[in-house]
């Protein structure tokens, strides 16, 4: 596989954040059941599921109930019709996270410039937009603490627990949503933060764990952007991990060793892309799969040191290489780049020379 290939089946795997999340959805199919409820009505399946809960749906199920529900309440709650006033408002964009790899920055740096652009644009809400997403997150919580509260000591019913699921379901749908809009919030704060001897993923976990915090406790009702809120949350958590980071250095100063604690998971790929790529175009050049003239050869065998792996050559300059084949070092900067040009075509075009470029003898 080349490297091109090999970079573009990387970049097509789901971004780490959509595999957590694609792991904690914990079979709960909230679109299906909420369905009929975006569009305005209260329709309830004709038959009700009477297949028992599964082992997932059980442990969910035991998370639940461990702990009150928490919400922030709003009046409109209240109203005989809230459920579908409040779900009947407009639906809000969701964003678009595949750009979303932190620690493939500076690994593959053409990604941040040119696909950001296309993949990587931000959905930016307004006030009213906010206050929607806020009021059914938090009416599917308010429903959750319902369901609670009527159950008091005894164990959920069937039909109670499947509730119980599916306004989770709701309310962690719309709070994945919320994170999801405002993740370049927490990129932006950790750039701007300079937290010495600290690994710059440990800094945004830590800024997406005050994130998630501040979905939890954000009052839409008060009038703010959620950013306005967002923002000193996740400042104050890069405080503390600062903090904590510091007090573990002055706690153990003979056993703390920085480059012991940083990741060399970029160096590694980058040595590892890097190899595979000139045994790449050492096989082009040696099986002149690009059709290269015996000049073009030499040229590029001397200019490069592009040899076998047991008999390597030493790079020669443009005027050493002109003394070899005996032209001017302005000719063989010519002869360079056309047999370069012809490499690269090979090696995007899988293998394949663009018939425009197969020339005669130098």
């Amino acid at each position: 596989m080349t490297a091109s290939r090999k970079t573009s089946k990387l970049l097509g795997q789901d971004s780490p954040l959509q595999r957590a999340r694609s792991r904690t959805r914990l079979a709960l199919d909230k679109a299906t059941e909420f369905a009929g409820r975006r569009a305005g009505t209260t329709r309830r399946r004709s038959e009700p599921n009477q297949r028992p809960l599964s082992q997932i749906e059980e442990r969910v199920l035991s998370t639940i109930l461990e702990k009150e529900i928490d919400y922030i309440d709003s009046e409109v709650f209240e109203q005989d019709d809230a459920e579908v006033h409040i779900y009947g408002l407009d639906d809000v964009e969701k964003p678009d996270v595949s750009w979303y790899r932190p620690l493939m920055e500076d690994l593959i740096p053409q990604r941040g410039r040119a696909d950001q652009g296309r993949q990587g644009k931000s959905v930016l809400l307004s006030a009213e937009q906010e206050r929607i997403l806020f009021l059914k997150f938090n009416y599917a919580r308010f429903r959750m603490r319902r369901i609670q509260e009527s159950l008091g000591n005894r164990r959920p019913g069937l039909a109670e627990a499947r509730d119980l699921l599916r306004w989770f379901g709701v309310a962690e749908g719309y709070r994945e949503q919320i994170a999801e809009t405002n993740l370049a919030l927490v990129l932006a704060m950790a750039k701007r933060v300079r937290i010495l001897d600290g690994e710059f993923a440990d800094v945004v976990s830590e800024g997406n764990m005050a994130l998630m915090r501040s979905v939890d406790k954000f009052d839409c009702g008060r009038g703010f952007k959620f950013s306005t809120y967002a923002c000193r949350a996740i400042l104050k958590a890069f405080s503390r991990h600062g903090m904590k980071s510091t007090k573990y250095r002055q706690r153990f100063p003979t056993d703390f060793d920085p480059a012991l604690e940083k990741s060399d998971f970029v160096e590694t790929r980058r040595a590892t892309e890097q190899a595979d790529s000139a045994a790449e175009v050492r096989h082009i050049v040696e099986t002149n799969e690009a059709e290269l003239t015996s000049v073009e050869q030499t040229v590029i065998v001397h200019r490069f040191g592009i040899g076998s792996t047991t008999d390597s050559v030493a790079p020669l300059t443009l005027e050493q290489v002109g003394q070899i084949i005996g032209v001017t070092k302005e000719r063989v900067r010519q002869i360079q780049n056309k047999a370069l040009a012809k490499l690269r075509s090979v090696i995007e075009n899988d293998g394949r020379l663009d018939p425009s470029m197969a020339t005669s003898e130098n």
